[in-house]
């Protein structure tokens, strides 16, 4: 059975891993703003560490630490090792941390299955798009669907809002451990991190929205389409260009997080 130190290496490993992902997408939108690349998501960040002779090798240590990521995130959830409130906030913030657990198993399945070549696709379209489209479809389905999809749009929304007063209040910097206060750049490499993952994550509500608007699964998308709408704008070239910048700071933030970031884990059945 995992014990709880290894589970807090674990996490930490998947901050760092976390930190690599991020750094890799804003590469990629900032290239695609620049040179006419493509610009990818999570998972497609991930796909593009699968060439090259240490490919399976680092794809391997990115899965474990995504893994013990969302073990980290989930157990929050679960066991409230940082003794989260039990008020609506806290409540809402553990089923953010459920949300963020399973998006990141599906990341760590991801960089598994190219590790193993699995047969997961590494050229088209964005997995993490596609995916979206696919479940859409599915909610679309059921009955009420599309007021289904709204509520994703608005779940997606309220994170991204959540992401805006982080960048705002500046807070977070005050997980990482450390007898002097962090350096201030440290702060506001965090700061615009997160304004950069709020504009994002606002601009996917806003896919979601439309899709269930339309009743079109192929209305929704995720990051990759995201960052897409955004250079389309006027002026969008540099849009993506600050995004990716932004996106590319988040993960070295994570960086930091995975050397000093407070991490409490508290495994049920381990004590």
């Amino acid at each position: 059975m995992i014990s709880d130190a290894n589970a807090t290496l674990l996490a930490k490993l998947g901050f760092a891993a976390r930190g690599v992902v991020y750094i890799l997408v804003g590469w990629f939108a900032v290239d695609a703003a620049l040179h006419g690349g493509e610009v990818t998501d999570n998972q497609g960040a991930i796909g593009s560490m699968a060439d090259g002779p240490i490919g399976p090798l680092l794809l391997a240590i990115i899965a474990a630490g995504l893994l013990g990521y969302a073990i980290w995130r989930l157990t929050e959830a679960a066991a409230n090792p940082e003794q989260i409130g039990r008020d609506a906030k806290g409540s809402l913030k553990r089923i953010g941390h459920v949300v963020s657990g399973i998006a990141h198993l599906i990341l760590a399945w991801t960089a598994t299955k190219l590790a193993f070549d699995l047969g997961s696709n590494r050229g088209g379209v964005s997995p993490g798009d596609e995916s979206a489209r696919d479940w859409t479809a599915l909610l679309l389905e059921q009955p009420l669907g599309r007021f289904l999809v709204g509520a994703v749009a608005l779940g997606v929304l309220v994170a991204g809002f959540q992401q805006a007063l982080k960048a705002w209040r500046g807070d977070f910097i005050h997980d990482l451990r450390g007898d002097a206060p962090a350096p201030g750049y440290v702060c506001t490499m965090g700061r615009i991190g997160y304004g950069a993952r709020a504009l994002v994550f606002v601009t996917v509500a806003g896919l979601f929205a439309l899709a269930a608007w339309s009743a079109h699964a192929s209305d929704a998308g995720g990051v990759a389409d995201a960052l897409e709408m955004l250079q389309s704008q006027p002026g969008g070239k540099w849009l993506l260009v600050l995004t990716g910048i932004g996106l590319a700071l988040f993960g070295a933030y994570s960086l930091i997080e995975a050397r000093f970031r407070r991490i409490h884990v508290d495994l049920p059945g381990t004590h």
